[in-house]
């Protein structure tokens, strides 16, 4: 590659592909490592997610069971597998935003550093919500047999479960800042976000609903109450930003 190819920020096919395959090693080694430790810490991980099991066999007959002679192994490599996505995300995102960035602007390149900065603790808390409220569900859910009836669980099938939980909320919390940046980026306008609104509150009211499927209503408002206000932080700053851009036009003519 010359300095010419450099200067005008191209680079050849057999450039982005050595620099693609680079990245691309950086990522699979971290997340091999955190697959190691997730491995090393599966027993722990797996006390805590078996907790709600623990408290429900007070009650009544309830136990995890696996339904082949592999399924303890095959279990600790699904947990090793998740943690290692988990663990290593810092890292593979790095790379994937220092893949993407240097073909963007310098202003895109600011905005999605901007949402890469904001989308990390808002995805670690959604995640550590998840894990405060699974066992809630676990309870209620489980609560609907009788209480002569045992709950004989399927440790794979749990575990899955728990992992769309903890994952859905993780998901959930970082939405609002993936709205920011499409505003930021001239994608959608704070206007149609209040225009919106009711609708968002709905989804917001349907997925808490879905999450904490309990009898009472307490548990879906300690969902949705969260991430309306975060809706509700996302909606300002966008409308704060299309305001600064709309007194920037008359000062640009």
């Amino acid at each position: 590659m010359t300095a010419t190819t450099v200067a005008r920020g191209t680079m050849p096919l057999a450039g982005h592909l050595r620099e693609a395959r680079r990245r691309g090693l950086r990522a699979a080694v971290s997340l091999l490592v955190g697959a190691v430790i997730g491995f090393v810490l599966a027993d722990q991980i797996l006390d805590v997610l078996r907790a709600p099991v623990e408290e429900l066999a007070l009650s009544r007959q309830a136990s995890l069971n696996y339904d082949t002679v592999t399924g303890a192994f095959d279990l600790e490599l699904k947990i090793a597998l998740f943690t290692g996505v988990v663990v290593s995300s810092p890292v593979w995102l790095r790379e994937l935003f220092a893949y993407v960035t240097p073909g963007l602007t310098r202003r895109e390149r600011r905005y999605v550093l901007g949402f890469s900065a904001a989308a990390a603790p808002l995805f670690a808390a959604g995640c550590a919500f998840g894990l405060l409220v699974f066992p809630r569900m676990v309870s209620v859910l489980a609560g609907f047999s009788d209480d002569q009836d045992s709950t004989i669980l399927n440790a794979s099938y749990y575990v899955d479960f728990v992992m769309k939980i903890v994952l859905a909320t993780g998901i959930a919390f970082v939405l609002p800042a993936l709205l920011v940046i499409l505003n930021c980026l001239g994608i959608v306008s704070a206007r149609r976000l209040r225009g919106s609104w009711r609708v968002i509150v709905v989804v917001i009211v349907l997925f808490s609903a879905l999450v904490t499927p309990a009898a009472d209503v307490l548990s879906m408002f300690l969902v949705a109450l969260p991430m309306s206000a975060l809706f509700g932080a996302a909606l300002a700053i966008t409308a704060l930003h299309d305001r600064r851009a709309a007194r920037r036009v008359p000062a640009a003519d």
